[in-house]
């Protein structure tokens, strides 16, 4: 059991290793924090949290380091957040107010999160299985080619091209069919959609004229396609130049990049952070060494639910990051993007 004083050293540890990134003595937790006890005093506690492998020594005669176990201890037991101030909630709102669909949003979304905490961001796409199809436009573009258009209501527009046999489009022939994908799939959400799409392309030879079957299903497939590719899970990121700082991955930097550009990793991390319950979670170290992360602290909230799924943003980094403030803004952001997205169903 950790005394309450200890547990103030290891604070004050964590709090000057991340802003020094140099190992920290008991005369400079005396001189920079008002503990009211000698150097000696200090140095019994920090022996006491290092039998208890919270913090370690790098080197002899250094100061310490947490570890580990002692970056989750100290997650855990934040006492207080502090709040982002009113500046940068203000641009929050306004950078992501400015969003033209849910692309841009993601995209701005990361951008803004990297740029708040100087890490990895990381956002998860909303689940758009449940998502209205709002609607289905089929467009001739030429004789050989067929513009599809698909639109959600959460926001997503896809546009595909159909490449078809020349000489063999014609308005109503585009007109026809879009009338009848659209009375099957508009109104419906993203997954019976699909379903009913991948079943009009099955049974395409009982409603198509023979010599236009081949046609059909080169469409239906692009919509199809459309359709299928908002029912999978998609993750964007941005801030992938932060981990270059000197010093924090050494030679486990090729794992962590090779982890966010494959994203699968990603995926499964974000899945179980989804199941823990918390605001905000906090997965530290060796707790991610089953996705290749075990370098890294990954920080995350979720900003939309719904029955049976859950969508998660936040931040992946080094182990010697600002905890408290990477919370905060993790914190902050998915409040406002959970709002903006509701605001646009």
């Amino acid at each position: 059991m950790v005394s309450e004083r200890s547990l103030a050293v290891l604070h004050a540890i964590v709090s000057d290793y991340v802003s020094s990134n140099e190992p920290v003595g008991s005369k400079a937790i005396v001189d920079r924090h008002s503990f009211g006890v000698s150097a000696a005093t200090i140095r019994n506690d920090m022996a006491l949290l290092e039998e208890d492998e919270l913090i370690a020594q790098p080197h002899t005669s250094s100061g310490r380091v947490p570890t580990d176990k002692g970056y989750r201890l100290y997650v855990d037991t934040l006492a207080r957040i502090r709040p982002l101030s009113a500046a940068q909630r203000s641009a929050i709102e306004r950078f992501l107010g400015e969003s033209s669909d849910l692309d841009d949003v993601m995209a701005r979304t990361v951008r803004l999160l990297a740029q708040l905490t100087n890490q990895v961001a990381v956002a998860h796409y909303p689940s758009l299985r449940r998502t209205v199809v709002r609607h289905i436009d089929l467009v001739a573009i030429g004789e050989d080619r067929v513009l599809c258009v698909l639109i959600l209501g959460s926001g997503v527009v896809e546009q595909q091209v159909a490449w078809l046999p020349a000489s063999q489009v014609t308005e109503a022939w585009v007109h026809g069919l879009r009338q009848r994908i659209a009375e099957t799939a508009v109104g419906s959400d993203v997954e019976t959609a699909a379903t009913a799409v991948a079943d009009l392309i099955e049974r395409v030879s009982e409603w198509a004229q023979p010599d236009e079957a081949e046609l059909v299903r080169r469409v239906l497939s692009v919509v199809g396609s459309q359709l299928q590719a908002n029912r999978s899970e998609r993750i964007a990121v941005a801030g992938a130049a932060n981990l270059s700082r000197p010093g924090e991955f050494a030679g486990s930097l090729p794992v962590v990049l090779e982890a966010i550009e494959e994203q699968v990793a990603l995926l499964r991390l974000f899945g179980e952070l989804a199941h823990d319950g918390r605001d905000v979670s906090a997965s530290i170290g060796r707790e991610n060494a089953p996705y290749g992360l075990a370098a890294t602290s990954v920080i995350a909230s979720s900003y939309e639910q719904e029955a049976d799924s859950v969508s998660r943003l936040g931040v992946l980094g080094p182990l010697r990051m600002d905890y408290a403030g990477n919370i905060a803004a993790v914190r902050a952001v998915a409040r406002y993007l959970n709002r903006f997205l509701g605001e646009e169903q």
